[in-house]
């Protein structure tokens, strides 16, 4: 088998035994593959899907696929019989990158424009509460080594809702905030200066086309370093925490730029 590696995203949190326990399973199904585990906050669809987009759309990617567990099951709010939950889906996209995931939320949003194929899949869906460790390794395990009995109905790309604009996608650890706003979307001259509000936190940011084209200490509106050929703009405070500076906001938060 040629040498591969599988990324779990998921919101267990950093360090959760989850983690362990999911990996073991698939290392059982697939014992030569190397398998990365990747945290996001607890429920963020959003920050999923802005690393699914990541990761799948990194040029020159070889026998790499994703696998991602992302699940609030708000897909119906009433209770839940036999821990029923969000349909496990795959999407293989253009540049041939193969990704299987619950479908919940945002989590295919990013990737929605480079979707070529869209699937359910062949797996039973309900009957534990730990179905990423129980239920869903043997369909990732085919999907790796390339036998396509997984695959079930087709579905449209265009069931995937878009992700909203102007919302926070991630924090990294610098404090830098990322966001769902790309450098397309944006019509300002460098140095301009703009008013961040997150949280009724405002504070006046300089616009800039490079991150250090600005003094150390102050905050900026940039294009960041995610988002490929058009790249998401990131608030930031160089030698700082943006973070810190809007008094800690969270990943899914909305703001302002005027």
């Amino acid at each position: 088998m040629k040498s591969s590696t599988l990324i779990i995203i998921s919101d267990y949190g950093v360090g959760d035994p989850a983690f362990t326990e999911v990996i073991l399973q698939l290392k059982i199904l697939l014992p030569n593959v190397f398998i990365y585990p990747q945290s996001t906050p607890p429920f963020s669809t959003i920050n999923t899907g802005f690393w699914i987009y990541q990761i799948a759309q990194t040029p020159n990617l070889k026998n790499t696929y994703i696998y991602s567990n992302t699940a609030p099951r708000k897909d119906d709010k009433s209770a839940q019989k036999n821990n029923k939950g969000e349909k496990l889906m795959y999407a293989r996209l253009n540049n041939g990158f193969e990704i299987m995931a619950v479908n919940s939320g945002y989590v295919f949003s990013f990737v929605k424009p480079h979707v070529q194929k869209f699937h359910y899949v062949n797996v039973k869906n309900e009957g534990s509460q730990f179905r990423s460790r129980d239920l869903f390794p043997k369909a990732v395990a085919k999907m790796v080594i390339a036998d396509k009995a997984f695959l079930g109905e087709k579905e449209k790309a265009g069931v995937i809702p878009n992700y909203p604009q102007n919302v926070i996608c991630a924090i990294d650890g610098y404090g830098n905030i990322k966001t769902t706003t790309q450098a397309s979307q944006i019509n300002l001259s460098p140095g301009q200066t703009v008013t961040i509000t997150i949280n009724k936190q405002k504070h006046t940011a300089t616009y800039s086309d490079g991150v250090f084209n600005i003094k150390d200490g102050e905050l900026v509106f940039a294009p960041g370093s995610s988002g490929h050929n058009d790249r998401f703009m990131e608030i930031f405070v160089r030698g700082g925490s943006a973070y810190r500076l809007f008094d800690r906001p969270n990943v899914e938060d909305e703001f302002i730029v005027i």
